[in-house]
Formats: C-alpha cells, sequence, structure tokens
C-alpha cells in the first residue's frame, strides 16, 4: 500500500485517537477529522492542472493535510524551503519541476513578510470555500470501510513518486530529489523494529516538512504508527517548544545538534522528563550538547545519520545499541559498505573511507538530471559523499564530508575534525566554521570563521597547535557577526566560503 493508503488504515483504526496538537491554530485534529479533511482537500487539489503541487506551508495540520490530498489525487507534492529566499526558492522549484501552482498560507508570507507571486494559492481561501455538503459527503465517506476506501483514492505501485524534496543547497545548487513511496516507507517499517514506537507515543513534529528528516520522522512515521504529533511552526522558539514538550509530555524527540543546544539552554530541569526517545541528526552531535543533556535531564542524546536521497536515515544509535561517538549501526534492510577514496577498493573494519548505501531508502534519482543520479547511483550503490568506518562491531563513525576535507601542501585534512577540536575550545556562545581559501603555493589554507571575537585568540591557536598537525591550524580567523544557517540548524558552508574568500581577497 502506498503512503496516503496506509494513513487511512491507521487513521480507521485510531478515529477517535489526537492525530496533531496544531499549536499554530491551537486546533486539535483526531485522526477522523483529519481524514475527512484530508478527503475535502483531495476533490480541490483535483481540480489544479498538471502532476506536480508546490506545497510553501509551515508544520503543521495544513501542511500535512496538503501532503495527503496531493497523494490521494495522483499527484506529487513539491516541498519548497521558506526560511531562506522563499520565492527565490518558488521560482527555483517550478523551473526544475515545471508546475505553477503553489499552496501557501496567508499567516506564513505574513509573517516572513513576503509578497505572493502568481499562481499562489491560500490554504485558508480553500478552506473558507468548503461548503456543508462537501463536508456532509467527506464525512459520510471516512465511515465506509477501509477495504472500500483505498480504492478510492489514488492507488499505483510503491515505485511511484511520494514527493520532491530538495537538497540544502550548502554546498552546491539544490538538486531535485525524487523520494518514492517505498523509499519512505523503508523507513518507517525500519523503526519500530529497533525502537518501541506505537500509537501511545506523543511526537514533538517541530523540524520542517520541506527537510526529509521532518517529513519522514515528525510526519509519516507518527502518522502511519497512530501517534500523536506536537506541531509547532518555529523550532528556534526554544522556550516556548520546551514548555510544550513538558505540558504534552512527549516521548520522541528528533532534531538538529543546533536545535538540541538551544533547548539545552532555554529549558528547566523536568521539561524532558517524559522524553523516552531523543535523536540528534543532519550534523554532528557535539560533546557539550551530549553531556548537557545527561547532566540537566538524565536524557541520553542518541545520534543519527541520513541524507536526503536515503529517505533519509541510514543508521542510528537506540536503546540497547549506542556506542558513544558513532552513529549506530545501518536501520534494517539496509546495506552499507567503505570504499577505498581513490581505487574504490572495498575496505575492512576499521578503515577509513566513502559511505555507500543500498536498499529500498535510496532515492529513485535527481529528477531531470540523468548525469548527477548516475554519478552518485551505481548498481543500486548510493555515494553519500561522505567519509567514515565501520568498526569490529559494526558500528558506523561519519569523519566528515568529503567536500569538507582539503588537500594542503599535498596532505587531505578534514575542515570537520578541525571545526570539532575549535568548538570544544571556543566560548559555548562562539558558533564557528571552518573553511578552506586559495593559496597558490599549497593549494589552500584552512581558516576559520566566528560568529564573535570575544575570545582569547591565542590561547585557543596554542591549544590547537597542540592537538593538529601545522597544515591544519587555521591560518586567519574571520569573525562574521551572523554566520548563516540552513533551516535545518546547519551552518550554510557554501554562504560563509563566499564571505571568507571575499574577505581575504580584501586583505580583511
Amino acid at each position: 500500500m502506498q503512503l496516503h493508503q496506509r494513513f487511512i488504515q491507521t487513521a480507521k483504526k485510531f478515529s477517535l485517537r489526537i492525530a496533531v496538537y496544531d499549536k499554530a491554530t491551537m486546533t486539535d485534529f483526531t485522526y477522523s477529522k483529519m481524514l475527512i479533511a484530508s478527503f475535502i482537500l483531495k476533490e480541490y487539489i483535483g481540480k489544479i492542472r498538471g502532476k506536480y503541487i508546490g506545497v510553501l506551508l509551515p508544520t503543521g495540520a495544513g501542511a500535512m493535510l496538503t501532503i495527503l490530498g496531493t497523494l490521494m489525487k495522483g499527484k506529487i507534492p513539491v516541498m519548497i524551503n521558506y526560511s531562506t529566499g522563499a520565492m527565490d526558492n518558488c521560482r527555483y522549484a517550478r523551473e526544475k519541476c515545471q508546475f505553477k501552482t503553489i499552496i501557501t498560507s496567508k499567516k506564513l508570507l505574513e509573517k516572513l513578510n513576503l509578497e505572493p507571486i502568481d499562481h499562489m494559492i491560500y490554504i485558508e481561501d480553500i478552506l473558507a470555500k468548503v461548503r456543508l455538503k462537501d463536508k456532509l459527503k467527506a464525512a459520510l465517506l471516512s465511515k465506509l470501510p477501509f477495504a472500500l476506501l483505498k480504492n478510492l483514492v489514488h492507488h499505483g505501485s510503491l515505485e511511484e513518486i511520494s514527493v520532491i524534496l530538495f537538497t540544502s543547497g550548502s554546498e552546491k545548487e539544490p538538486k531535485a530529489v525524487q523520494l518514492s513511496h517505498k523509499n519512505i516507507l523503508h523507513n518507517v517499517n525500519a523503526f519500530p523494529n529497533m525502537i518501541q514506537l506505537d500509537e501511545n507515543d506523543v511526537y514533538a513534529a517541530i523540524l520542517p516538512l520541506f527537510h526529509v528528516f521532518g517529513l519522514t520522522v515528525d510526519f509519516w512515521l507518527p502518522a502511519l504508527t497512530g501517534a500523536s504529533m506536537l506541531t509547532y511552526p518555529n523550532p528556534l522558539e526554544y522556550k516556548t517548544v520546551c514548555d510544550y514538550i513538558r505540558e504534552y509530555k512527549v516521548t520522541f524527540i528528533a532534531a538538529t545538534p543546533a536545535f538540541f543546544y538551544g533547548y539545552l539552554q532555554k529549558s528547566s530541569p523536568g521539561d524532558f522528563a517524559s522524553v523516552r526517545i531523543a535523536i540528534a541528526g543532519a550534523d554532528k552531535l557535539p560533546e557539550k550538547v551530549f553531556d548537557g543533556f545527561m547532566k540537566k535531564h538524565n536524557l541520553t542524546v542518541y545520534e543519527g545519520y541520513g541524507t536526503t536521497e536515503t529517505s533519509p536515515v541510514i543508521s542510528t544509535t537506540y536503546p540497547g545499541s549506542h556506542k558513544h561517538g558513532s552513529i549506530g549501526r545501518p536501520i534494517p534492510n539496509t546495506q552499507v559498505r567503505i570504499l577505498d577514496i581513490h581505487t574504490d577498493k572495498i575496505l575492512g573494519p576499521n578503515q577509513e573511507g566513502k559511505i555507500l548505501v543500498k536498499g529500498d531508502l535510496v532515492m529513485e534519482g535527481y529528477l531531470h538530471d540523468l548525469e548527477q543520479t548516475s554519478l552518485r547511483i551505481r548498481n543500486g550503490w548510493y555515494d553519500t559523499g561522505d567519509i567514515g568506518l565501520i568498526d569490529d562491531d559494526g558500528f558506523l563513525f561519519h569523519r566528515g564530508r568529503l567536500k569538507r576535507f582539503v588537500k594542503v601542501g599535498g596532505e587531505m585534512v578534514s575542515l570537520v575534525l578541525v571545526e570539532d577540536l575549535l568548538s570544544q575550545l571556543l566560548p559555548e556562545n562562539v558558533i564557528c566554521c571552518v573553511v578552506d581559501v586559495p593559496n597558490p603555493v599549497k593549494g589552500a589554507d584552512v581558516v576559520a570563521a566566528v560568529a564573535n571575537g570575544n575570545f582569547d585568540m591565542n590561547k585557543v591557536l596554542k591549544q590547537l597547535k597542540k592537538e593538529l598537525p601545522a597544515i591544519a591550524v587555521p591560518r586567519q580567523f574571520y569573525v562574521i557577526d551572523d554566520i548563516p544557517m540552513m533551516a535545518s540548524g546547519k551552518v550554510n558552508f557554501r554562504e560563509v566560503e563566499k564571505i571568507v574568500r571575499e574577505k581575504s581577497s580584501n586583505g580583511k
């Protein structure tokens, strides 16, 4: 069964259970109400021309229902990033996927102070046009047995595309990732086999749904297990999120390390008392965040690893399968191998190389980009572009992006390793990012960008020189008041690199 059919099955089984506590609208939605509303949206979306529907909506019931209604009509949602450059992202998505209509929200555009562009439809207007007879028809339909209902919506193969998502663009132009129903179901089906998750759980659904981490782990996973989702559109409002976690007795939270750090700073003891599972992903979990949660909340923040192209989770640590510093063993029905970065020879345990992944989690390909697809997927194996190793116990360790290694004087330097050491030496409130700038003699220089200069630079450099080879020690520190960040909480390396290289060439 496809994702939306699985949702109908779950909604029929847990009809009276709260599916979404939507804190943006202060409205609770039972599974029955979600089912009825998705049927109503299905009819409206069916009148829109074309295969693709743009979705520019914050995390909440509205975005979830739009995704469901779109799939029920056999169309494909294109999830658009609204956090930075929203209108540019809309135009880019349209051009890449060749569609016009974008479903958005008046409130979102007002909050972001954005002017709408042509062919935008407001979800508030869609709902305002719903007639009583439409509601009654959808309500009556929802009462039908599942065996009949599943045939009243679009049904096709699991290989059909279920969503278009865009890569972060932190290193190059975003690519349009095509994830099938099979891809996302691979992740959804794997989790309950590792971690005890069921309809009694309450998820903190705070990640944006245009990010695969949010879409799979904060929406499809709870929605297909009958759990409740506490949705809040802004994960950066740390204190508010912590208050809701306490109030709604959240049991599961997935977030980026940057968000976890914010929650650690703004939370009070007891806020995370109900949380059974906390998993960090999308970036490396710093020691100070892991230790901080243990000390303040007696809570282990587990660490997972994934990519947009793998729907997303490849591996994760979890209760009963945790090794500190590792990103866990591969999830069920997932193969991982390590290849030599120069020869592509398969490496054995504890040998560092490129991380490749195989299984139903691997995307169908990049839309309208056969060249990039063929470069990244060969014989079913997806090249993550990351460097890591697998130890004797089968645990995967991540060493950084291959693109975040740089050749200095003929030697490979890991910018991630330098960044980790620097982060530990800097005050807690200082964000740092390590990049490289061209050097005509050595090929490149390692430099550091920091969010403020309130620290003893000489002392930090002295310590770095003790722990790093000379070629890896940053040659220069550049102060950038606001280090550019992605919506996921990751540093936007591409933008930082631009700023630093410009400062370097100007001699600043």
